[in-house]
């Protein structure tokens, strides 16, 4: 095994490579990710570690996973305080490539290998990230809208149709994609509405691969024990996927509203006297649980036709 680290900036793609010397440099754009790729292709059986850096790397690992090369994404605060445990403080590009490198020999084996999506997802999830950035503009426009002199409101008005045609044109493609590949378990509970649905398959498609218990950690609304010798600290929910656990969230607000099981959870819980926020939280964790399992029924039935097929 070969150990491979790339530090993903905006600009540039640095790579380490266990046994060679030096940092390469290759341009995080078609061409410079083509080079990097045939590179990587030429390493024997490698295990390359690239962090989360918002999208920038999202290039990059659908190629090499579309290549056959093996790569995978992990957290940035993982690698990190990696650096920090090993002792260094200082941070570039070259370093923090070497230190991704070094990662990926030592942890070789936790390391999970990263499956590209299929093409409507992909399409889905930009189509997703457009929408959110479409949504924050249009109410950042509403709220200046207020203070605005007359002549700039009208300017802002004009500014606010056309985003407001934009986000309509955006919903119409995103329903067309999940008139297609929505499936049952997704609309199986009250406040499962087309956001929900499209965030968990552009941005959760491990949904139904994994024990409810792995799949709550991973969306991040797991509590994590806070105990060391006789001091027993409150269980508090950390990190996961922010996107996928605020289309849950609110999902389950409506679910508490309107779907029985959710609700009588949630009355059960207040009962107890459990604060409503920590109420709220089971009730994800819940719903979550019961979306998986139901994905996962559905995954096995659809393994189980083509088997038979």
């Amino acid at each position: 095994m070969t150990a491979v680290g790339i530090d993903v900036g905006k600009a540039a793609l640095d790579v380490a490579i266990e046994g060679v010397a030096g940092v390469a440099r290759f341009a995080n754009n078609a061409v410079g990710i083509r080079r990097l790729v045939r590179r990587l292709a030429e390493v024997g059986d490698a295990r390359i570690a690239v962090e989360a850096t918002g999208g920038y790397e999202d290039a990059l690992l659908e190629a090499c996973a579309d290549a056959g090369v093996w790569i995978s994404r992990i957290n940035p605060r993982q690698s990190r305080d990696f650096a920090r445990a090993t002792g260094e403080l200082a941070k570039t590009d070259a370093i923090d490539a070497r230190l991704l490198c070094l990662f990926a020999r030592l942890f070789a084996d936790r390391l999970r290998r990263y499956e590209a999506p299929a093409v409507w997802q992909r399409e889905l999830r930009d189509w997703l990230r457009r929408r959110g950035q479409v949504v924050t503009t249009l109410q950042a426009q509403k709220q200046q809208s207020a203070l605005a002199s007359p002549a700039v409101r009208k300017l802002i008005t004009r500014t606010v149709a056309a985003l407001t045609r934009e986000l309509a044109a955006i919903d119409r493609e995103m329903r067309a994609l999940l008139k297609v590949h929505a499936t049952p378990a997704l609309q199986s509970s009250k406040g499962m509405g087309p956001i929900f649905q499209a965030t968990s398959l552009a941005l959760l498609p491990e949904l139904g691969t994994l024990t409810r218990h792995q799949i709550a950690k991973l969306v991040g609304v797991a509590p994590m024990n806070r105990d060391s010798g006789q001091m027993h600290g409150k269980r508090r929910i950390r990190g996961g996927r922010a996107p996928v656990r605020v289309a849950l969230y609110m999902a389950t607000l409506s679910a508490v509203r309107w779907d029985p099981t959710i609700r009588a959870h949630y009355q059960q819980l207040r009962a107890r006297g459990k604060l409503g926020k920590v109420a709220l939280i089971a009730c994800m964790r819940k719903l979550l649980t019961i979306v998986n399992a139901r994905r996962r029924d559905e995954l096995r039935v659809a393994g189980g036709s083509s088997i038979a097929a």
